[in-house]
């Protein structure tokens, strides 16, 4: 996989919990420990991106 096609795979499952964050708190009861998994997730994601672009960028 390319370095390129696996930031896009990221992307893609930083997109997904997005919206399954969005979806959890608007339920009338969010699950208070869930949302925190699914945000350290995303965030952990994020960085990921971050750095492989960063990586991406000092080869070229």
């Amino acid at each position: 996989m390319s370095l390129q096609s696996h930031i896009e795979v990221l992307k893609e499952r930083h997109a997904t919990l997005d919206m399954r964050i969005t979806a959890e708190d608007q339920r009338p009861r969010p699950d208070d420990g869930e949302l925190m998994r699914m945000k350290l997730e995303k965030l952990r994601l994020k960085e990921e991106m971050e750095r492989l672009r960063t990586q991406s960028a000092g080869h070229n």
